[in-house]
């Protein structure tokens, strides 16, 4: 692990984060544009917060600093997504349509007449 790896993590994980905002947002016209941009502004927090984390020196162990950074990483993300899911289904369970039955198929063999022996 070293000091590129983990800025290229936190600019892809997020940067893919903030792309499946863009999406949702675009696709699902259910959901409200308010929750996803606040989604999208706590990613750019997260990702400003973690950015200036990783270029504090730490006091000890780079090894440890980095890969308590990741777990954070991950952790925060799957956070946000958990979220970003909650905010995609919510409007589906509030507003389902009511099922209409569906048509009854009529028996056709019965009616149909039967072949003529040769």
């Amino acid at each position: 692990m070293n000091l590129r790896d983990i800025k290229k993590d936190i600019e892809y994980v997020l940067g893919a984060f903030i792309e499946d905002c863009s999406v949702v947002a675009a696709v699902n016209e259910k959901v409200p544009e308010e929750k996803i941009a606040g989604l999208m502004e706590e990613a750019v927090e997260l990702y400003n917060s973690l950015r200036d984390k990783v270029n504090a020196r730490p006091e000890g162990s780079a090894k440890a600093h980095f890969t308590s950074l990741r777990k954070e990483i991950l952790e925060k993300t799957d956070a946000l997504y958990t979220r970003l899911s909650e905010a995609v289904s919510a409007p589906a369970e509030e507003k389902k349509p009511a099922r209409k039955a569906a048509p009854r198929k009529k028996k056709e063999a019965a009616e149909a007449p039967a072949p003529a022996a040769e």
